[in-house]
């Protein structure tokens, strides 16, 4: 029986969890290992100035006092009585493509996961709302991670899989692509006229279909034909098509 290891970065509560556990339970057991609060945008930061505190929450669910990368190191050493044959990291409420894969604590627990050395899935889905159904993205979950668990992942590859609005029935291979938005400072007065700005961005006609120009392979593009979208992601940031440019710099007096 295989180990499957469930965190996110929306805490232990998230309604995702039950919804997982349900299309999950034939592929292997089961522990989730989350936030014990909402650590949205949290990336791969970890807890270091402070203790690091878990409590058992019923006879699988751990809640963490941390991100969701402390909440995957805390499951494979101390936690879990095995290492995980797969993490998946999810669902979230809200997309996590293009940009948003840098800020993301749902990639992030995924991230970690291969970091690590296990196989990992981030998953989220493109409603936010408190009454999100996380039916059909649960089973799409099960579908892929079934496929894992039977071939594997390559080393410090993971999954990126996103849920559109509107699903068509059919799921594509996608490259991480870039939105057109740009992050602005909402700025407020507070009641003692103090000010404060809350972080905020402006997309420009996010919920448009694709234009020929825009290319169809990314997330994105998937997105907004209602596909669902799988990136590969891998830990390797190099920039290699680049070297020889920068080593002609390097080369310079």
């Amino acid at each position: 029986m295989s180990s499957i290891l469930l965190t996110n970065d929306d805490g232990i509560h998230s309604p995702a969890f039950d919804a997982l556990e349900s299309a999950l339970s034939g592929l292997g057991d089961i522990v989730i290992v989350a936030p014990d609060r909402e650590m949205s945008a949290s990336s791969q930061s970890l807890t270091l100035n402070q203790p690091l505190r878990y409590h058992q929450v019923s006879s699988n669910r751990y809640a963490v006092q941390g991100t969701p990368a402390d909440c995957v190191i805390l499951a494979t050493i101390k936690i879990l009585e095995e290492k995980p044959d797969l993490v998946i990291s999810g669902i979230n409420r809200g997309l996590n493509i293009g940009d948003d894969v840098a800020y993301s604590g749902t990639v992030a627990g995924a991230l970690e996961a291969a970091l690590q050395g296990f196989h990992g899935m981030a998953v989220s889905t493109y409603s936010r709302s408190e009454n999100t159904d996380f039916h059909d993205p649960a089973q799409v979950t099960a579908r892929l991670a079934k496929m894992v668990l039977k071939d594997g992942l390559p080393d410090d590859v993971i999954l990126n899989v996103n849920f559109p609005e509107v699903w068509n029935g059919e799921i594509r291979l996608t490259r991480q692509g870039r939105r057109s938005a740009k992050t602005v400072l909402v700025d407020r007065l507070d009641p003692r006229g103090r000010e404060y700005f809350w972080m905020h961005e402006e997309l420009k006609q996010p919920h448009v279909r694709p234009t020929a120009s825009e290319n169809p392979q990314t997330d994105y593009a998937a997105i907004k034909s209602g596909f669902v979208s799988v990136t590969p992601l891998q830990l390797e940031r190099t920039a290699h098509r680049y070297m020889d440019r920068f080593s002609k710099w390097l080369g310079r007096e």
